[in-house]
């Protein structure tokens, strides 16, 4: 009995540990460590300045997107708006107006389309290619950040984002907001509020369907980020701020999202 009491044990304590890597990259290939230390993928940025980056994820969408924006411009803060190439051909005028104001875009694919290990070369090529032509056709800009759907991302997924030029940017996972699951106003408020930190990328979505959730809660967070001297940057920005340190040991816990 006790053979297979040790046996049972063993079995168990590999699956934990099969799961905990899993957990360290949402495609079971190289963790986070592999690639920050590549400078192919970023979190976040480490920095003791007082600076941090809102992202914007699925959008432009005709009634939030607009509210953010006068939000944004309201309290002197810039953000990056990863785009999905679709809803930048059915609301062109509100990508003219992200980009009018200074804000960053970011390519988010085409269909908003998941990336796992059987996606092949081709299909990410075009989910990410027809995005870059729609913002470039109305911006006359290149987008050079990108950030795949839900966090889920392969090794050749990188190493195509990387040879043609993109930065893959995913988040803060302390930031991870979840306003997608529309969890209420306090809820965004607080997760973004208790845990802020130089150098954070925030993670919210400017377009949720039926929902003003995200729109509510900058109303809090955006003065008080501000109250308390921190500065609200671009992605592109907040990496200049970037210092030299070795990389910090992370909690694996990330879940993905929208």
């Amino acid at each position: 009995m006790k053979l297979w009491a040790a046996v049972l044990m063993g079995i168990l304590l590999v699956a934990v540990q099969t799961q905990t890597s899993a957990a360290a990259s949402p495609t079971g290939l190289k963790g986070r460590e592999y690639y920050e230390a590549r400078g192919e993928i970023v979190w976040e940025v480490p920095t003791s300045d007082k600076v941090v980056a809102l992202t914007f994820d699925d959008g432009p969408d005709p009634v939030t997107t607009p509210a953010i924006l006068k939000l944004l411009k309201q309290y002197d803060a810039k953000a990056t708006f990863f785009v999905v190439g679709r809803r930048v051909d059915q609301f062109p005028e509100i990508l003219l107006e992200e980009n009018k104001d200074g804000h960053e875009i970011g390519n988010h694919t085409y269909k908003h389309t998941y990336f796992n290990l059987k996606s092949n070369v081709p299909s990410m090529t075009e989910e990410i290619s027809k995005t870059e032509n729609s913002v470039l056709a109305l911006t006359g800009k290149r987008t050079t950040l990108f950030r795949p759907p839900g966090g889920y991302y392969n090794s050749q997924l990188i190493d195509y984002t990387t040879t043609h030029g993109y930065l893959a940017v995913l988040w803060s996972w302390h930031q991870d907001t979840r306003d997608w699951a529309k969890p209420g106003i306090w809820r965004i408020t607080d997760k973004v509020l208790k845990n802020l930190h130089s150098g954070d990328i925030i993670l919210m979505h400017d377009h949720v369907e039926n929902s003003v959730q995200t729109v509510e809660a900058l109303k809090v967070i955006l003065p008080e980020i501000k109250k308390r001297g921190y500065q609200c940057v671009t992605v592109t920005e907040l990496l200049k701020h970037q210092r030299n340190a070795e990389p910090v040991k992370h909690d694996n816990s990330k879940k993905a999202g929208p």
